[in-house]
């Protein structure tokens, strides 16, 4: 079992900027791709970002492309999550998330296995 914890979610009004931060651990040699998604009230759960563990392969849903970096430090078995200009539409709970097996799509909900608790991250207009 693959082991997440969020950090980093906030307030922060509209145009600003926020780093969330996930920490594996655990069976991390078993990770193929970590990724963000995030979860508003009344609504399901969206893929946001995801990196490839041991390339440098990304993806980004386009709500966030050009406003979203996911990057990672694997010696530290973290991944990073900077969002900026930050609109009221990105709150959410974002949920830090790991593939644990070769799958062909990075931006497919199902396809994460291991979950971390989610962080809160609320944006004002």
């Amino acid at each position: 079992q693959v082991q997440l914890v969020e950090s980093g979610g906030g307030l922060v009004q509209a145009g600003g900027s926020l780093r969330l931060s996930c920490l594996a651990s655990g069976r991390t040699f078993t990770i193929y791709a970590m990724g963000w998604l995030r979860q508003a009230p009344g609504k399901e759960r969206e893929f946001v970002a995801a990196a490839s563990w041991s390339g440098g392969k990304t993806n980004y849903a386009d709500s966030v492309k050009g406003r979203f970096t996911i990057s990672k430090d694997n010696a530290r078995n973290t991944v990073y999550l900077q969002m900026n200009s930050l609109k009221p539409e990105d709150t959410a709970v974002y949920y830090c998330a790991a593939i644990t097996n070769w799958v062909e799509h990075y931006t497919d909900p199902g396809n994460y296995k291991n979950w971390g608790q989610g962080t809160q991250v609320t944006v004002s207009s």
